[in-house]
């Protein structure tokens, strides 16, 4: 039986992690070189809807396998390891609010420069099916650990009673994460120029930021409270 305050702390947080600099930015690069190499609208779909499969597969799998890891570890010590979680989630938020006020000012929740570098390269390299793919999936892999803290947050919920519609959430919580990338091929694919994604893109960014961590702030407090027994949903 579907519990609504879990599905809205699902929806929600994935709402939070759709809102991802890196994914979109990477989408945008990708569209940029495809259509600057003179590639059509359909090619264009075809390859903008491999990278977003993978990513979605990827960060799928990511969420099991941590589902996985959790159920190994003793009921005794699962309440503070959600604890944990929830001030890991905390810190995150603290760090993209510090991001609005301070951009790129001291430590900040970015994937480290080596694989942003790696991701440039191929965004301008990997053109086929496959290598878009590939491409997804890195960025999925390299970017879980730096901007993943609502994901960590839903599987810490989730994985309590880990059933059919625990996993349904679960998808769910990827169709709303890859959603904005949808949005936007969709939008590019429709006629919209890139350079006008690009500036909304770098217009945002200071207010995406302070979003995302009020919202994540939030997120944290209300995980520690259902480990704490306070909330209980369900």
């Amino acid at each position: 039986m579907l519990d609504l305050p879990t599905i809205g702390l699902v929806v929600t947080s994935a709402a939070i992690d759709a809102i991802n600099p890196c994914a979109i930015g990477v989408l945008i690069l990708m569209i940029t070189v495809v259509l600057g190499s003179g590639k059509s609208i359909k090619r264009l779909l075809l390859l903008g809807s491999a990278y977003i499969l993978a990513i979605f597969v990827t960060y799928l799998l990511a969420g099991l396998g941590l589902v996985y890891f959790f159920s190994t570890i003793p009921i005794v010590i699962a309440e503070y390891l959600s604890i944990a979680v929830g001030l890991l989630v905390i810190l995150a938020g603290l760090v993209e609010i510090k991001e609005f006020f301070w951009y790129g000012k001291g430590f900040s929740l970015q994937i480290p420069h080596r694989f942003a570098v790696k991701i440039q390269e191929w965004s301008t390299t990997k053109t086929s099916v496959a290598g878009v793919m590939l491409l997804g999936a890195f960025v999925a892999g390299v970017e879980l650990p730096c901007t993943g803290a609502p994901y960590l947050a839903i599987i810490t919920v989730l994985r309590v009673d880990f059933n059919a519609v625990a996993f349904a959430l679960m998808v769910l919580y990827n169709i709303i994460f890859v959603s904005p990338l949808v949005v936007i091929l969709g939008l590019v694919a429709g006629g919209a120029k890139i350079s006008t994604v690009q500036k909304w893109k770098e217009e945002s960014k200071g207010v995406m930021r302070l979003g995302i961590g009020l919202l994540l702030v939030a997120l944290g407090w209300i995980l520690m409270l259902i480990a704490n027994g306070v909330i209980n949903f369900g």
